[in-house]
């Protein structure tokens, strides 16, 4: 009996002890459990006093729902406002009440054509956001002049609360500065990623077109709502079979699901594809069978797909075939294509990104000699898709010469989203920095003040196609891009796509709002740490200028030793040049004359050792070791205190990341901290063997207070990463 007794009285303390940490549990506020596939719209609930605040504001909603995107948007502001507030707002007809909420466009709302808004400019895109009153009722009203922009208002109207913003007396007027804002998937048919760090390509093809997966909507819904309208959905290093009516088939499945959320489907067509998949012997695009069988395959795309947006196309660069194989211009080839989608309304992306077998004599010049003669011999739906810089999304590049250098031809910035020179996922480097940079870059073409940013949008040489891609850093991971703070660079390249002249911080600090937290004191460090962050990477990697000195191959970690192989161009010895006497790329009138490529002006500021901006230095000249630096150190000294600077802040953003432990789901939280740590480690790796090997050639020593570097630079020559990402 006492046995039995003492197990008894065992389990009723237990029981007690149950009963009490269920109690404590339910006491304590609860913690949502994230990894990050809501991306910006989280839509998760506001304080209680601040929801008291929205709640009476938006009580009522009038809206059709009678079209497809009509039916998005509808459910999409439903759903975001029961999330955020704890509840929808009653559904009507008309406006009985303060608060209402009023969305669509004169045709498919009477209120809004009772109110004659001046939607005029605004274009089938744009939108406007205002304060109203109907019938003696406080109303908000969401307008614009077809669907879409409806689509686009409602998100910015979600945007407006998630982020905290007074909804009274609002007076929005918003329409994008650029036509094509379009994200290019690398993504090959086997669902590998060519340069991507986020799991495999999220299209399913071999499940297509039977199994559309969830998450190809989610997709859309957050392109739309920052503004993305075009995907295209294969690799620039194109596969023919792309454009076979099996791919066709699931292809034009994808484009019914991006429909309603106003994205067009792109196609990157491989310029040999009439040998491949269509038995001819000639892929000359003045060949009038050639011709014929694009114009044919383009009517067949249009069957399947019939707002298909157009082709992308990469040709004689890299070893993939084009026009020039026949002894033809790149216009030639464009033009073919163009006129093959023309009569459907479409365009043709061409990229600018070019270098021929034979090596030139600086491959950054090489763009510029290609293209620049060819301007006004594109057909006037040839866009031609240009990187920010002339060599390949190094962590900093000048802008790209070709801006401004071609009023005839529209010409399309093409910036790097996913991080292939920068980390890859594990490094926080927030690119809307470098976005802004080259955005903000004066080419002066025509006088000061005509800025990049005013290329892309049309407005410096009256453009009548503009256009904007990213290459998308999106993949199968449950979290999209690889890590968290990734998905703030797709999220910033749509904002700066929609109007290329925003600034990049008031854009962190709205991302980290709905990405994290709409605390003040949460936000500001957020947002400094990733406004610093890609400086960060910069300094670690490749200060001052220096260019290209990524891993062979796979473009992991530090190699500035990669020499040999078969073009000198792929190589990091070939950008960097350093010896005994310097170190640097000369590109001055001395060395390259690759500064002769820019606005006079431009050259003569880049070309001038004494003015060229410091960030620039090594990527135009050749620079002594001793040349004494703004810093008043010598060059060695400020290229280690750069590298070692780079370390400093990467440790820092991880110290500031902890002390936010506790103001973070634990989750996300956890990630980041893991992350920063592999940054912190691989920034002190990329410093030690950088100096390790430069310091061969200065000779010099460290500066005081400098350590060394943990290995010997054999060590670190050493290290092999046969199966990094993107071998």
């Amino acid at each position: 009996m006492r046995r039995a007794g003492r197990r008894l009285g065992l389990a009723a303390v237990a029981m007690v002890a149950m009963v009490a940490m269920v109690a404590a549990l339910s006491a304590a506020p609860a913690v949502h459990a994230e990894d990050g596939y809501d991306l910006w719209l989280r839509y998760v609930a506001l304080a209680p006093e601040q929801a008291a605040v929205y709640r009476p504001q938006v009580a009522q909603l009038v809206m059709a729902g009678d079209t497809p995107t009509r039916s998005v948007a509808r459910a999409e502001l439903l759903r975001g406002l029961a999330g955020l507030l704890g509840s929808a707002p009653a559904a009507s007809d008309a406006a009985s009440a303060d608060g209402v909420v009023i969305v669509g466009t004169p045709a498919s709302s009477p209120l809004i054509a009772a109110m004659r808004l001046k939607l005029q400019g605004l274009g089938r895109e744009g939108y406007l956001i205002r304060s109203v009153d109907v019938d003696g009722h406080r109303a908000t009203v969401i307008a614009a002049n077809e669907d879409v922009g409806a689509l686009y208002g409602t998100f910015h109207f979600l945007r407006l609360i998630q982020t905290g913003q007074p909804l009274a007396a609002l007076d929005l007027r918003q329409a994008p500065h650029v036509q094509l804002r379009v994200l290019n998937h690398w993504d090959n048919l086997d669902r590998h990623v060519e340069r991507g760090y986020a799991g495999e390509s999220i299209w399913d093809w071999h499940k297509l077109p039977d199994y559309l997966d969830p998450r190809y909507t989610d997709y859309a819904r957050a392109n739309a709502s920052i503004g993305i309208n075009g995907t295209v959905l294969n690799n620039v290093n194109a596969n023919a079979l792309s454009l076979t009516p099996m791919y066709l088939e699931k292809a034009a499945a994808l484009a019914g699901v991006f429909r309603p959320y106003g994205i067009r489907v792109y196609l990157s067509a491989r310029f040999s594809a009439p040998i491949e998949i269509g038995g001819l012997k000639t892929a000359d695009p003045l060949d009038p069978q050639v011709q014929r069988w694009w114009r044919d395959k383009a009517d067949e795309i249009y069957r399947y797909i019939p707002d298909f947006g157009g082709f992308l196309v990469k040709a004689n660069s890299e070893g993939q075939p084009g026009p020039q194989d026949y002894g033809r211009t790149h216009a030639d080839g464009a033009n073919m294509l163009a006129d093959a989608v023309k009569p459907h309304g479409g365009v043709v992306m061409w990229r600018a990104f070019v270098y021929s077998h034979e090596e030139p004599d600086d491959r950054a010049k090489q763009a510029y000699s290609e293209f620049v003669p060819l301007d006004g011999r594109f057909r006037d739906n040839v866009i031609v898709q240009v990187k920010n810089g002339a060599i390949d999304f190094q962590p900093r590049e000048p802008f790209h010469p070709l801006f401004g250098a071609m009023p005839k031809t529209p010409l399309m910035m093409e910036f790097q989203i996913t991080k292939e020179y920068l980390g890859f996922a594990t490094h926080l480097a927030y690119l809307g920095p470098m976005y802004q940079e080259t955005l903000d870059a004066d080419t002066q073409r025509r006088g000061k003040g005509s800025t990049v940013a005013k290329v892309v949008d049309g407005s410096l040489h009256g453009y009548k196609l503009t256009g904007m891609a990213g290459v998308a850093n999106i993949g199968s991971d449950r979290n999209w891009s690889g890590s968290q703070f990734d998905q703030a660079n797709w999220y910033v390249f749509g904002r700066m796509a929609w109007d290329p002249t925003l600034n990049a911080k008031p854009i962190a600090e709205e991302w980290a709002r709905m990405t994290f937290s709409n605390d003040d004191d949460v936000v500001k460090p957020i947002a400094e740490m990733m406004m610093g962050s890609r400086e960060a990477v910069v300094d670690y990697m490749t200060p001052l200028g220096l260019h290209h000195l990524m891993g062979n191959g796979h473009h992991y970690g530090p190699g500035p030793w990669v020499s040999g192989g078969p073009r000198a161009d792929w190589t990091s010895v070939y950008y960097h040049r350093a010896n005994q006497d310097g170190i640097g790329f000369d590109r001055s009138a001395s060395g390259s004359n690759a500064v002769a490529q820019y606005a006079p002006p431009v050259a003569r500021e880049f070309g001038d050792l004494k003015r060229v901006p410091e960030k620039y230095l090594l990527w135009f000249h050749h620079v002594p070791w001793d040349y004494r630096m703004q810093s008043g150190r010598p060059l060695w000294d400020e290229l280690v205190y750069r590298y070692s600077h780079g370390v400093d802040t990467v440790r820092q953003m991880g110290q500031t990341w902890q002390r936010l432990d506790g103001r973070i789901d634990p989750e996300r939280h956890a990630q980041v901290a893991t992350f920063l740590s592999i940054q912190e480690k691989e920034a002190q790796w990329w410093r030690d063997a950088s100096i390790a090997y430069f310091q061969t050639f200065s000779q010099r020593p460290l500066p005081q207070g400098q350590a060394p570097p943990a290995h010997s630079l054999e060590y670190y020559e050493a290290l092999s990463f046969p199966f990094a990402p993107g071998h």
